[in-house]
């Protein structure tokens, strides 16, 4: 880009966001999310966090940032986490992954846990929910799912479970009538998750990179489905290490399209169409094992 045309796009800005306040801003999130945020994010940033300047009433991004240093905790440092979170998402996304936690399920003895660690606005639980009532043949099978993330805003969305009627467009007219309610009135063209499946999902916030985490079990599987791409490969590495034993020995880890954990741990191995499995002869995954049996 032209000198003379970059100046005439910072012109225009409401707030000054210099290359240090950008640097700033990486920093910040990758040490309390893990989020490793990629220099062409700059003016993603810029957009995303502007509205918490105009919240707070501050002039400037280093006053903004300057606040959050002073703060450490509170609850602005919660909604700027949640500004630089991507939460995309839909009802079974990567729907190759569902027969195979069907088939899977098949095989293990209930009750049935499962993990889903980045749940954005529930539909990825509830696609769970919906497999494992459609394997048991019950709205209400003996299984528990956990849905953490560590956006507050979308928990509530999830444990609310009102979406678009248009998020069921590529559902199958009989699936989405079983285990959906239409609104009515002023509720039309939403729907609501059926109760029964609310009842199965616990939303909770969690923080991959914390140092305790709010959940226990013995998990039949874990989905880490498109998150492990915002961190570098040691973050991702720790967090996987710190799965493995919360998972059975025979549990399923669920991976996204464009994630490969194959070069990051020797916890887990490849079972095929990016789901791995707990390697018995390696190091966490053998130790694991052998804590669950």
């Amino acid at each position: 880009m032209k000198p003379e045309r970059q100046n005439k796009l910072d012109a225009v800005k409401e707030f000054d966001f210099t290359t240090q306040d950008f640097e700033r801003v990486r920093a910040m999130i990758y040490r309390r999310a893990g989020i490793a945020l990629a220099e062409s994010k700059q003016e993603m940033v810029y957009s995303r966090l502007a509205r918490r300047l105009r919240a707070t009433g501050l002039t400037s991004f280093a006053a903004y940032l300057d606040t959050l240093d002073r703060e450490e905790i509170g609850q602005e440092w919660e909604a700027f986490t949640n500004a630089l979170t991507t939460n995309l998402t839909s009802f079974f996304r990567e729907e190759h992954h569902f027969p195979i936690l069907a088939e899977h399920i098949k095989k293990v003895k209930a009750p049935i846990d499962v993990w889903c660690s980045a749940s954005s606005t529930g539909e990825e639980p509830y696609s769970i929910a919906i497999t494992l009532c459609e394997v048991f043949g019950t709205l209400t099978p003996p299984a528990r799912i956990i849905a953490t993330d560590i956006d507050t805003n979308v928990l509530n969305a999830g444990a609310n479970g009102v979406y678009a009627i248009d998020r069921l467009d590529k559902m199958a007219p009989e699936r989405a009538r079983r285990f959906f309610l239409r609104g009515k009135g002023e509720q039309d063209g939403l729907v609501r998750v059926r109760a029964e499946l609310r009842e199965m999902v616990t939303f909770k916030q969690l923080n991959l990179l914390a140092d305790e985490w709010p959940i226990s079990g013995s998990f039949d599987a874990i989905f880490c489905r498109n998150v492990m791409i915002y961190f570098d490969k040691s973050t991702q590495g720790k967090i996987l290490s710190r799965f493995a034993p919360l998972m059975k020995p025979d549990g399923l880890l669920f991976a996204g399209h464009s994630e490969n954990f194959s070069y990051v741990t020797d916890a887990f191995k490849l079972r095929g169409k990016t789901v791995y499995e707990l390697d018995p002869h390696d190091g966490a995954g053998k130790l694991a094992m052998q804590r669950r049996t």
